[in-house]
């Protein structure tokens, strides 16, 4: 059996800011070979956003498959740790190193719940680019699983979602996400001799006041309204007596279920070009939004996690987005890890009862998922 402390430790002292490669999927292999997993490594894509290595591990051919799914590439430490961030030191009962909550630490606590088991088909999709632009991470490794005919039957995601104690929330959707891009061009001039130029900024300002006013929903049972934010306005302009050529705007959308990125998109162009009739209006949908209809699997989930811990989860949708939005393609997805308390934070660490918790709330799952 693995010790999911040891396995979490090794994990936490290899370096891995995204994108992740090499030496932690180093660990994780010689950790899931012997347990009999069949491991395939691959490297997908080029500079910027790559090279990207990502991890498919498979053991059994029972008749049920829980897949579990996860990311072991990290956010830059940053300045100021009381250690090493790389150290995966132990101290007064926590373990501390970049990743140790999100996501490392569940990473190792689902690979040593699986070394108790051998129940079913189990398979880890493990990629080296979540944190980052994600765009070579847990989607080739959907094409790669397609490819290859494995679908399965459930899949767990290992993110952080405990808030106040582990246990306490369970995540079955996400928001869907889509930034926006509104550049309004004009014709450059003197402030004095404003006839011979076309100030970009009105209009630009009249499409964000139009924006503002937009209500695209009221929630729903699961989720919060949808919200548009402005992120950035740019205009560029070091002269204090030159009208400017060129004025810009970034927004952000969260969104529920009821809306579609593209379909957000279109509608924010839509107001532009009413004040701005040659605006340029460009979008990238991150995600869209997925539920996962509470129902079997989220109750297996929520009587492991009871059962361990005392404390009955909420069913949420709250929070940013994850890589379950590609995921939710597959099959049913649910979201259960850590506390998420310091997540990204300097001096992250995780709890080593906890750690241990999680790990037989996994081994729970796996034995009620596959049996």
């Amino acid at each position: 059996m693995i010790d999911p402390v040891a396995l979490a430790q090794a994990l936490l002292r290899a370096d891995s800011v995204t994108p992740a490669r090499g030496a932690v999927f180093d660990v994780l292999e010689m950790a899931l070979v012997p347990l009999g997993f069949a491991v395939d490594r691959f490297m997908v894509g080029e500079a910027p956003d790559g090279p990207v290595e990502n991890l498919l591990a498979v053991r059994g051919d029972g008749p049920r498959h829980l897949a579990f799914a996860g990311h072991v590439d990290v956010v830059p430490p940053g300045e100021g740790w009381t250690g090493s961030p790389w150290s995966g030191e132990l101290r007064d009962g926590l373990l501390y190193g970049r990743g140790a909550v999100d996501m490392k630490g569940a990473v190792a606590a689902f690979v040593a719940a699986a070394s108790r088991s051998d129940a079913g088909t189990l398979s880890l999709i493990i990629t080296g680019d979540e944190e980052g632009p994600a765009t070579y991470g847990t989607v080739a490794l959907m094409e790669r699983m397609a490819k290859r005919g494995i679908v399965p039957d459930l899949c767990l995601v290992g993110e952080p979602t405990s808030t106040a104690r582990l246990g306490d929330m369970v995540k079955i959707g996400r928001r869907g996400s889509v930034n926006i891009w509104i550049d309004v061009s004009g014709r450059q001039g003197h402030v004095a001799y404003p006839h011979l130029a076309d100030n970009p900024i009105p209009p630009l300002i009249a499409i964000l006041a139009e924006i503002e006013d937009v209500v695209l929903d009221e929630g729903t049972d699961w989720f919060q309204p949808s919200n548009i934010e402005v992120t950035d306005i740019a205009v560029g302009n070091p002269a204090h007596n030159v009208i400017p050529a060129k004025a810009s705007a970034r927004l952000s959308i969260r969104f529920n279920d009821e809306q579609r990125g593209t379909d957000l998109i279109e509608r924010i162009r839509a107001i532009a070009e009413r004040h701005a009739p040659h605006v340029m209006v460009t979008g990238k949908v991150s995600g869209e939004a997925f539920l996962t209809e509470p129902g079997a699997f989220s109750t297996l989930l929520s009587e492991a996690i009871a059962g361990a811990t005392g404390v009955t989860p909420e069913l949420s949708t709250t929070g940013g987005t994850s890589d379950a939005r590609f995921l939710s393609k597959l099959c049913p997805v649910v979201e259960f890890g850590l506390i998420n308390a310091t997540m990204h934070k300097v001096d992250e660490a995780v709890a080593v009862e906890e750690l241990r918790t999680l790990t037989d709330i996994y081994e729970n799952v796996i034995a009620r998922a596959l049996n």
